[in-house]
């Protein structure tokens, strides 16, 4: 593989800055955030009055602790709009992704947000290994995902060359992969795994694909599989970390010199690690989960925001900037699948709308190749249990699943009684992926 190691000149000042001068700046522009969240959203006005504290009271960044937390149901009990910083017509991009209730979780950004956006995409491409000249193929898909049109403004702010491909039609990917012989690529990591199949079964050798970096996000894995894709193509692996309530991709990245955990872009995204029970705020180095607030974002600010994802913070190595692992799972039980997210209610609301079922299922996780894959074992009313009926309520159920969900999955409809009962809580999703 490539030495990719930047140099430290073409790095941003703050990358290497130290520690106080990023502490200093930090605090400097989370009184700001706090402030603007309070004087100009009226939820977190009524929030922080509950709970007795005021945007005067944050001297320190360890004052932060004193405020209450955002959670993802604050942004769909605020549909769609309802905690926007700005007026709405400032706003001039809006991204949104499902939920739990099926209901969109609406984001804006203003023109600085998105200049922001660029930059941060910039940074993590270049501590990723990718430079000003290069070509990028962006698999991400595209719409009101965040990460393709993410990824793609940060490729160009990078002065790269982007390749806008998005999702889907894996031959036609690899077709333009050898044609157009990209220095990186942009792509969730299991969809990487089914672009290397289908190399193989084009007679290609991706070892002698163009390809030197990969920039992997929307869905945890594994350093297995980083060893896996590297050897597999001679490339280097790189994660990338995300979410559009903060931003999208480009919240936290891996420096391709280290590969030892994800560097925070401490200047824009303050990073708290919290037990998830009590909320208590945990040393660096304790696992935990992870919460951001946002200290430059205009639209849609985001005062100790609950990921639920799970990791630990650990100094900066690579970068001055403190780094978290790996995400390794989530406090919550939310799946997901290919880079979408998805919960078990989702699927229970959709059942609950279908015809002929039983209020009744299970989900199983699976590889369908190499790729992660869902089914979904639901049984039919007795009033409806005919063959015929059964097959069209398995139809419409997974139309109903793609339609709002948007993952495929398979349905088998049992008979009366099928699907395991449990006394308490039911289990809802049993995960065999690692068992094929």
């Amino acid at each position: 593989m490539k030495d990719l190691t930047p140099n430290k000149a073409d790095l941003d000042p703050i990358e290497i800055a130290s520690i106080d001068e990023i502490r200093a700046k930090q605090l400097e522009r989370m009184k700001w955030s706090v402030r603007h969240a309070y004087d100009n959203v009226p939820m977190y006005k009524q929030r922080f009055d509950e709970a007795g504290v005021h945007p005067d009271d944050l001297q320190s960044l360890s004052d932060l602790a004193k405020f209450p937390f955002t959670y993802k149901n604050d942004l769909r009990d605020n549909y769609p709009f309802g905690l926007f910083a700005v007026p709405r017509e400032q706003i001039i991009r809006l991204h949104a992704s499902s939920g739990t209730t099926g209901k969109a979780t609406v984001v804006g950004y203003t023109a600085n947000d998105i200049n922001n956006w660029a930059d941060l995409l910039a940074r993590s491409l270049r501590a990723s290994g990718l430079r000003k000249g290069d070509m990028v193929h962006n698999a991400y898909g595209y719409g009101l995902f965040t990460g393709g049109l993410g990824a793609h403004y940060g490729i160009e702010r990078l002065g790269a060359t982007v390749v806008p491909m998005g999702g889907g039609q894996t031959e036609k990917q690899v077709g333009l992969i050898n044609d157009f012989k990209p220095d990186g690529i942009m792509v969730t990591p299991s969809y990487m795994l089914n672009i290397l199949e289908q190399f193989h079964k084009m007679g290609l050798d991706p070892r002698e694909s163009s390809l030197s970096v990969g920039v992997f996000g929307a869905e945890p894995w594994t350093n297995a599989m980083r060893l896996e894709v590297e050897q597999a193509f001679d490339m280097h692996a790189v994660d990338i970390y995300g979410l559009s309530e903060i931003m999208g991709p480009g919240v936290a990245n891996e420096c391709v010199e280290t590969k030892d955990g994800l560097h925070v872009w401490e200047d824009h995204f303050y990073p708290e690690v919290i037990d998830p029970e009590t909320g208590e705020v945990l040393p660096d180095g304790e696992m935990g989960e992870l919460v951001f607030t946002t200290l430059t974002k205009e639209g849609l600010p985001m005062i100790r925001y609950r990921t639920r994802d799970l990791t630990r913070l650990l100094p900066g190595t690579a970068r001055s900037l403190r780094r978290m692992e790996k995400i390794t799972g989530r406090s919550d039980d939310m799946i997901i699948l290919r880079g979408v997210n998805v919960f078990p209610t989702q699927i229970e609301e959709q059942l609950m709308a279908t015809g002929g079922l039983a209020p009744h299922f299970q989900i199983e996780l699976y590889k369908s190749g190499r790729m992660d894959a869902m089914r979904v074992f639901v049984e039919a009313n007795p009033d409806a249990a005919d063959e015929l009926s059964k097959t069209a309520a398995a139809r419409m159920l997974s139309k109903r699943i793609k339609d709002i969900v948007g993952v495929s999955t398979e349905i088998i409809v049992g008979d009366p009684g099928e699907v395991a009962r449990s006394e308490g809580k039911a289990k809802r999703v049993v995960d065999n992926r690692d068992k094929e």
